[in-house]
């Protein structure tokens, strides 16, 4: 009887084996990312959207869990936006550092103001399950959570303040180019004052739900191509702000292509093109925060991989992402903006506070997948080479594992 269990077990085992290994290329479905996001400080109190490069919904439901740390620094700055016309006008003949304003009162000298401080590392966790509907349906489901931090070693081992003044020191970008050491390494100061005056305070430690997203998305059959390996699908978008600041609805679409290429040693190329455009604030279920009087966020991203495959058939793939990102403030307000700072005693990025919000941001994106049908694992850094420090540098990993049907 035990022989017989025993045999039993391993013909089991040998044709589990042998399934998973000629069924091994269908792990690789397409690029599937981990959430590549930016910890932007604005960014994270909205459900902006990842771009979908996989060219089929998954076979079997897949749970991924991922970890990010982003390094956030933005000296405080004031913006005064003036409502007089022709306080307007002046200003917009000057080049915005040059531009004379002193405000006195609203009576005297009307004009909104603001002002900002951001310097922490904000990490964000992230819970995503992606559940096959039909053959060209899927459905995903994302938890997301922050935590605000000092960012001390060795917690923040990439993306701390040492870290990270200790590559401009050594390596690249000077010593200390935008004043983390002036006001010191490893401080946590997270508080903005909209147009309102509503404040949005944060401490050490803090700790808050972001918010659920429901993402749907479609790959039409009459769009692939066998021949040419080219597959696209179509998103919709869904997400439910939590936090106490940003309490509101945001609804977005998505549409994404993607090229195959498989070379004669097997391995393969993935080009994906993809792009979203997000109407964040749709509902607001209360009083919310200014973040921003743009109401829409639009994002083209790109991305090429390369991937090799094991002898087993588990791959290692090479990834380069390049994602850009609408501004968060009208452009209209950039020809009479005014910004106060610290500027005689910082040589450059005082303003990014205020200044990165009226701009397009971009960033690039490396990185590491290695998959085995069981589980995938990702590791990647991103890097802003426009320095706004919105994060200047971030670090991400993430598991993804597959649920057996």
């Amino acid at each position: 009887m035990i022989k017989k269990s025993l045999l039993l077990f391993f013909l089991n085992y040998s044709l589990l084996v042998f399934g998973q290994q000629k069924d091994t290329l269908s792990i690789k479905n397409g690029i599937e990312n981990p959430s590549l996001l930016a910890t932007h400080n604005f960014g994270i109190f909205s459900s902006r959207i990842n771009q979908n490069y996989k060219i089929n919904p998954p076979e079997n439901t897949t749970i991924a869990f991922t970890s990010i740390s982003g390094n956030n620094f933005h000296p405080f700055v004031e913006a005064y936006l003036p409502k007089d016309p022709q306080v307007r006008k002046n200003l917009s003949q000057l080049i915005w550092h040059d531009r004379p304003f002193n405000f006195v009162n609203q009576e005297t000298t009307p004009a909104d103001y603001m002002n900002i401080v951001i310097d922490a590392v904000i990490k964000e966790f992230r819970v995503d399950a992606n559940i096959p509907l039909t053959k060209n349906h899927e459905l995903g489901i994302t938890l997301r959570s922050y935590l605000i931090t000092k960012g001390k070693h060795p917690f923040s081992l990439f993306t701390s303040d040492e870290s990270i003044e200790w590559f401009h020191s050594n390596i690249f970008g000077g010593e200390d180019p935008y004043g983390r050491r002036y006001y010191g390494l490893n401080q946590m100061s997270f508080r903005y004052t909209d147009r309102n005056g509503k404040v949005l305070e944060l401490n050490n430690n803090d700790f808050f739900m972001g918010g659920m997203e429901f993402n749907h998305f479609y790959y039409p059959s009459f769009f692939k191509n066998g021949k040419r390996r080219i597959y696209a699908n179509f998103g919709n978008h869904i997400g439910i702000n939590t936090s106490k600041f940003n309490a509101s609805l945001d609804f977005g679409i998505s549409a994404n292509v993607v090229k195959n290429i498989v070379l004669k040693n097997k391995n393969e190329f993935y080009i994906g093109i993809g792009s979203s455009l997000l109407r964040k604030n749709l509902i607001n279920f209360k009083d919310v925060v200014d973040l921003g009087n743009n109401p829409y966020l639009a994002s083209l991203q790109s991305e090429i991989e390369f991937t090799k495959y094991t002898k087993k058939m588990n791959y290692h793939a090479f990834g380069i992402n390049h994602h850009i990102q609408s501004r968060y403030n009208k452009f209209e307000e950039t020809d009479y903006y005014v910004f106060k700072g610290k500027w005689k005693e910082i040589n450059g990025g005082w303003h990014n506070g205020f200044y990165t919000l009226y701009t397009a941001l971009s960033d690039w994106t490396f990185i590491y997948p290695y998959g085995r049908p069981q589980c995938k694992v990702s590791l990647y850094f991103k890097e802003d080479f426009k320095v706004n420090n919105a994060p200047d540098f971030q670090t991400g990993m993430s598991l993804q594992i597959p649920l057996k049907k």
